[in-house]
């Protein structure tokens, strides 16, 4: 005759099969006192300032005022460069039209795009509650040097300010 006997545990209580797996018993699990999970200091939420909240958005709308009158006199940039040309004494008028007014577009697309997109980054970081003062001034600095390269380039190429450049360098 074979023997009858139970295998792999088919007859086993669920209180015999915990023990023979090596477990506690089930009313050491139920009884044992469940320990709160600390969370970690990454995760803490952020508290919102309240100055600044007031100093990004103080700077935001002084931002989108700047751009606004700055947008629409790079609109005109011929007119602007002449001006410009008279401030620092450099005798001529500004000629390269065709140039001014592309790139004078150019820049009041960067100033408004730019604006947008620091606008865009302060309110996330607003949300969130994030110390967010010194996007809008980061973003007005990355900003104004690609608009500064924007309109430099028709300058650099009219011939007024080209002859009054190379009359400085030579004696």
């Amino acid at each position: 005759m074979t023997d009858q006997r139970p295998q792999y545990g088919e007859f086993a209580t669920p209180e015999e099969q915990r023990r023979l797996a090596g477990l506690p018993p089930m009313d050491a699990v139920v009884s044992a006192p469940v320990e709160p999970v600390a969370a970690a200091p990454a995760e803490k939420t952020a508290q919102p300032r309240r100055w600044d909240r007031i100093i990004t958005i103080a700077l935001l709308a002084y931002g989108l005022i700047s751009v606004i009158t700055t947008g629409i006199s790079y609109l005109d940039l011929p007119t602007v460069m002449n001006e410009t040309m008279k401030i620092m004494g450099i005798p001529g008028e500004f000629t390269n039209f065709a140039q001014g007014r592309l790139w004078g577009t150019i820049a009041a697309v960067v100033l408004a795009v730019g604006w947008v997109v620091t606008a865009w980054l302060s309110l996330r970081r607003l949300r969130t509650g994030k110390l967010t003062w010194w996007i809008p001034v980061v973003g007005a600095a990355v900003t104004m040097i690609v608009v500064g390269i924007c309109v430099t380039v028709p300058m650099m190429a009219d011939p007024a300010f080209v002859e009054y450049v190379s009359g400085l360098s030579s004696p």
